[in-house]
């Protein structure tokens, strides 16, 4: 009887011990499921929301694009300032929804198209090697002469200085172009006042302003960064891009 007792004792304490290792072994496993997924979600913390409230900068985009002229504004306008606050929405604008395919091979999915584009405060247009194609696209014309309506600033670099002549919105202001192309742009838009490529690099009139591109967008994108914030800022932005380790740099 005695041994009875003893066998229905460790029998009930075996049942117990193994209950619970194996309803500690579930609660690990989904500890260590709830850790992966909080690990593993990288995107949200890099959503940056739309809000009202701040200046909205619009990146025009194309099949063709030279994606670092896209690339130099947003790295301006993207980042957050000493403080990690958001200062500016920065949104990509297409045609249509369409994926973009940049010059260099890059793809990139636009946030807005023409037709659903919220107001812009600044608009920057790029160039591409070859802008036949929307020079004489109407809907992109169409949509630079809008958003000229009710933006403070429009940017052009670059070749992009081919939609701001072909809109008509610079007519009588300064611009400049690539190296080598502003005798062409002078001759098919005469009404700009087209500066000689070979000796300047930026040119602001008015609320337009203008790049020889590629590198130099990140001029255009910090003359107007600090016109829209302060001299500060700037420099908290050309510091967190190392600009200055590219001004010393030597080969």
């Amino acid at each position: 009887m005695k041994n009875l007792k003893n066998i229905t004792t460790l029998l009930l304490v075996t049942i117990f011990i193994s209950c619970t290792t194996k309803k500690s072994k579930t609660n690990l496993k989904i500890n260590h499921n709830s850790h992966v997924e909080v690990q593993s979600d990288t995107l949200t913390k890099h959503l940056k929301p739309f809000k009202s409230e701040l200046p909205t900068i619009g990146l025009l985009m194309f099949n063709g694009v030279l994606q670092g002229e896209v690339i130099a504004t947003s790295d301006v306008f993207g980042k957050p300032n000493e403080n990690g606050n958001q200062l500016f929405n920065v949104i990509t604008v297409a045609e249509t929804e369409n994926p973009i395919t940049t010059e260099e091979g890059m793809r990139f999915i636009p946030d807005y198209t023409f037709k659903n584009c919220p107001k812009l405060t600044a608009l920057f247009v790029p160039s591409g090697y070859d802008m036949y194609a929307q020079v004489h696209n109407k809907q992109m014309i169409d949509f630079i002469k809008k958003k000229n309506k009710e933006t403070k600033y429009i940017v052009s670099n670059c070749a992009g200085a081919q939609l701001i002549g072909k809109s008509g919105i610079a007519d009588g202001h300064k611009i400049v172009t690539y190296i080598g192309g502003g005798k062409q742009l002078q001759k098919q838009y005469p009404n700009l006042k087209v500066q000689n490529d070979s000796l300047v690099t930026f040119v602001e009139d008015g609320k337009f302003s203008s790049s020889n591109g590629n590198l130099t967008s990140y001029i255009s994108a910090l003359n107007l960064v600090e016109k829209m914030t302060s001299t500060e800022h700037r420099k908290f932005i050309e510091k967190y891009l190392y600009i200055d380790r590219l001004q010393n740099w030597k080969k």
